[in-house]
């Protein structure tokens, strides 16, 4: 089978397409013929050497596959070979095919497509969690959404609303991803790339600052998004898309009561409890409509390099997808 691999750590070009073994099934595993390959920032980070926690070489990227089940393990009991399902795992998803556990698989609702389907299970999960378990994101509060077209913060801005936020701040590079932004439901819209958006934040909200701010650009975004709390305000930092860390001082959340709180995704996987409940109302949200997972683009697995520089290059709405 082909594959996307990388033996060093560097840029989009160190991504070689190669030939591989095809994975057996063991024990609880099923093997998926992949249709679908989310790409995420955790990849690009990856590939750099950056992330959260090391990367051994040589290492193939990919979290999240979408495809038909074609093998199952001996101790498979609840999927059977041509079920369609997507899945969350740790690595080796730029795959034609890949080797899954049958605990972190789930069912493809019919009429819902496997770009939608591979869509949902990082970014969903992570916008869910960081909203509401690492947030605590209440009924009337506000909320800024940094990144607000991107994967994580377009599902975000729909899920706030969902949740009953107040306003509902989004900030973007561009008009175009401003727009696309308000289309999920966003209610105030600031291009983060213009001097005084600071101000504009604290003028929407009166002078008072956001109740909770995402935030996973880094470096100087992150020191100003801290201004932009309110009193007991909470400020969610899920990743460091600028390739920069922030540096602050920790004591000047004191004066307001005010939080930094990390958030980890795998981290959320060791609990089943708070995985399967909140990835069943996800699938809730998109079958009843009210969650749209917008598909920005599709490239084949080959052009696996092209797609990580459109995403780093910030150029994207949406959800990228690979297809083997």
């Amino acid at each position: 089978m082909k594959v996307i691999k990388f033996e060093e750590y560097g840029g989009p070009d160190v991504l070689q397409f190669v030939e591989a073994e095809k994975p057996d099934p063991a024990g609880t595993e099923v093997i998926i013929e992949v249709k679908a390959i989310g790409v995420n920032y955790a990849d690009t980070a990856r590939r750099e050497g950056k992330y959260v926690v090391p990367t051994e070489l040589p290492y193939i990227p990919g979290s999240e596959v979408a495809g038909v089940i074609v093998e199952i393990g001996e101790n498979v009991k609840n999927f059977k070979a041509g079920d369609r399902v997507v899945a969350l795992i740790g690595s080796a998803g730029y795959a034609e095919y890949a080797a899954v556990d049958q605990s972190v698989l789930t069912e493809v609702p019919e009429g819902v497509g496997f770009d939608q389907a591979v869509a949902l299970p990082l970014q969903g999960l992570s916008a869910y969690h960081i909203l509401k378990t690492m947030g605590r994101l209440e009924k009337g509060e506000t909320v800024l959404i940094h990144a607000a077209a991107g994967g994580v913060g377009a599902i975000a801005v729909q899920l706030a609303k969902i949740f009953g936020a107040g306003k509902i701040i989004a900030t973007a590079s561009t008009e175009e991803k401003l727009f696309h932004a308000q289309k999920m439901g966003a209610t105030h819209l600031v291009n983060y790339t213009e001097e005084g958006w600071v101000e504009k934040v604290k003028a929407i909200t009166d002078g008072k600052g956001v109740d909770l701010a995402l935030e996973m650009v880094g470096g100087e975004v992150f020191n100003k998004t801290v201004k932009c709390l309110a009193p007991f305000g909470r400020l969610v930092i899920f990743g460091a898309a600028s390739g920069k860390q922030a540096t602050f001082s920790p004591g000047q959340l004191m004066r307001k009561n005010q939080s930094v709180i990390g958030f980890f995704l795998p981290q959320i996987m060791r609990y089943p409890e708070l995985f399967q409940r909140s990835f069943s109302e996800l699938l809730g949200y998109m079958k009843s409509g009210k969650l749209i997972l917008t598909i920005g683009a599709t490239y084949p697995l080959a052009e696996a390099a092209k797609a990580h520089k459109s995403l780093q290059g910030r150029k994207t709405i949406g959800k990228l997808v690979l297809k083997p």
